[in-house]
């Protein structure tokens, strides 16, 4: 079996792609110096170990020994994990979009030796397909061009990285007050309101929505942005999104009624959902939200937990439906059910609940373009039923066969951020569920990191990114200090004591320290020393997860209000100017921002 150099590595991701005939290298020094002694252009991969479509493009292309052939002569290959450098991500994600209209992993981007990009895209096909250019045929046309046009690729590049510094550029201003019925009127806009969510298909959670709207509500007492809310939340937890057995979510629906789900579950979607539901069970006192909040607690902290405390970062797509043949993986094949399955473990009861959960005999997947889920099911609230000793034994019983089947890949790293939005989570939790169970498993996933992932180098804190087999690693980037932050802030209010808002205030200095834009305002996503990246971004998107820029102001406005440092509250007013501009050309992209603005102004009208 080949072997590259990503048998040296950490990562699950890497480690996939270790007995690839590719001559990977991971991203660093070796890697850029190869790619200027030889003088070849790097071919960048970005993906994650829980991706599907990343699954597929390393089947089709990256076990090909033809392909591998043509990467190995005519490039560098270079394999990164998202999730352990999401700078590297954020960048060549950036150029992506700029050059394509579109994003999304796997990522592919060939780079020159400086490692500027100058061509992109996501997966690309063994054949040409769907308008896709066939990737050997790709890779054949990147050699030839670079060795008979380079200059025009290094003239077309720089060109284009230089229109992305101007688009990025950030233009402070006074932030205007109306921009928090403008972001209300654009959520409004794209509301679903027969489905819940905003657009079309397909369709990702956006918890930092639900977040801003709440506090719209609260704030105007405008029912229209509580019902948006909750009509979402409820659509989702009756969907296939929701994992009815075991708890949690998915990470996003490929149709408009939330029912069929791409298949793997991330502790970030986990942390951020719980809390949607919780302070929708706190807006309402309806007990539904509080269920599903503590469904999906209880499952992380089944089966995403170390035995010392820290949290796993997710569970695959992908999975073998048949335990003799573990190399032949399925997506959504821990999930799905075939009629006569239910009929054989429930008897009876299997009439009840197939019309409940939807369950047809040749299947109940109408959205499925790749076929996969011929003559399975997906379990979706198909009718509303009151709860009964007899649903709760049906879904026991479903749970328990369902945990003899092959499970899917854990990807087992331990990351500050993510790790940190759990923290709060649990934190949160604690005392309007009445479960100190919780409030227990947040003390100890904050120890967990304070003791594997924070160290004191030369007088100054240092939080790691990553932790896994013994290892931390990786220098944390903004959003790992500013969800810490945020995590120990929200355990202080949980559980008062005096550590954890003095590491807070320690960790949130240096954060200022190594991030700050002192003369713009805001934050860069990595520190300027060694990033090794041709682009210094500020994140500025609340997406899948909150900007670090969008917590790190909320966390400064907080700190202010404790401790009465009066620097913390300049530092948000920086931030907020740096990002006024951005907040009025499209507001909606913001909301975790406008969330800390609502407190700003919650501030001001206390004095």
């Amino acid at each position: 079996m080949h072997t590259n150099r990503l048998a040296r590595e950490k990562s699950p991701y890497l480690l996939q792609h270790a007995h690839n005939p590719v001559d990977w290298h991971a991203w660093g020094d070796e890697a850029f110096e190869a790619a200027r002694r030889e003088d070849k252009p790097i071919f960048l991969s970005v993906g994650y170990s829980t991706c599907h479509w990343c699954h597929v493009m390393a089947e089709e292309s990256f076990e090909d020994p033809a392909t591998a052939e043509i990467l190995n002569r005519h490039f560098v290959a270079v394999k990164v994990d998202r999730e352990e450098r999401p700078d590297v991500d954020r960048v060549y994600m950036t150029f992506v979009q700029a050059a394509t209209g579109s994003g999304g992993w796997p990522m592919s981007v060939w780079l020159t030796p400086e490692l500027k990009p100058f061509y992109g895209g996501t997966y690309f096909p063994p054949e040409e397909r769907h308008g896709r250019p066939a990737f050997r045929d790709l890779l054949e046309w990147i050699a030839q061009a670079w060795r008979t046009d380079r200059a025009r690729i290094l003239a077309s590049s720089e060109a284009l990285l230089d229109q992305i510094r101007q688009a990025l550029r950030t233009r402070p201003a006074p932030f205007d007050a109306g921009l928090l019925e403008s972001a209300f009127f654009a959520f409004r806009r794209g509301f679903d309101p027969v489905h819940g969510g905003f657009g079309g298909a397909p369709k990702f959670p956006r918890p930092a929505v639900h977040n801003f709207l709440l506090r719209y509500w609260e704030r105007t007492g405008n029912q229209e942005a509580l019902a948006m809310v909750l009509t979402t939340l409820q659509a989702m937890a009756r969907g296939g999104v929701h994992d009815h057995l075991g708890g949690g979510f998915h990470r996003y629906a490929v149709d408009e009624r939330w029912r069929v789900p791409h298949f793997e579950k991330m502790l970030y979607d986990q942390a951020q959902q719980a809390v949607s539901y919780l302070e929708a069970f706190q807006a309402t006192g309806e007990d539904f939200y509080a269920a599903v909040a503590r469904r999906t607690l209880d499952y992380v902290l089944r089966d995403l937990t170390h035995p010392e405390g820290g949290f796993f970062s997710a569970e695959d797509a992908d999975s073998a439906p048949d335990p003799a043949h573990p190399e032949i993986h399925r997506e959504g094949a821990f999930y799905l059910w075939t009629r006569s399955e239910i009929e054989q473990l429930l008897g009876p009861a299997a009439e009840w609940f197939c019309r409940r959960y939807g369950v047809e005999p040749g299947g109940n997947v109408a959205d499925d373009p790749q076929g996969e889920f011929t003559g399975r099911n997906i379990l979706f609230e198909a009718h509303s039923l009151e709860e009964t000793a007899v649903q709760s034994a049906a879904v026991a019983k479903l749970r328990e066969a369902r945990e003899t089947r092959p499970r899917p890949h854990r990807d087992d790293k331990i990351l500050t951020a993510w790790n940190a939005l759990m923290i709060s989570a649990l934190a949160r939790a604690a005392l309007p569920l009445k479960e100190p169970r919780y409030l227990t498993a947040a003390r100890r996933a904050t120890d967990f990191l304070c003791s594997r992932c924070l160290e004191e180098r030369d007088g100054a804190l240092t939080l790691w990114r990553r932790y896994r087999d013994e290892e931390a690693a990786i220098p944390g980037f903004l959003e790992d200090y500013a969800f810490f932050v945020q995590a120990l802030l929200d355990l202080h209010e949980a559980d008062p004591g005096p550590r954890d808002l003095d590491l807070a205030v320690c960790l949130t200095a240096r954060q200022r320290e190594l991030f700050e834009d002192r003369e713009e305002g805001g934050f860069f996503s990595a520190p300027a020393e060694g990033a090794g990246l041709v682009l210094r971004l500020k994140d500025d998107h609340d997406g899948a997860e909150p900007a670090g820029n969008s917590i790190a102001v909320l966390n400064l406005l907080r700190l202010a209000q404790k401790t009465g440092r009066e620097e913390f509250r300049e530092s948000a007013d920086r931030a907020f100017q740096a990002f006024s501009g951005r907040c009025a050309a499209a507001p909606e992209v913001l909301p975790q921002m406008l969330v800390a603005r609502l407190r700003w102004e919650e501030a001001s009208d206390t004095g």
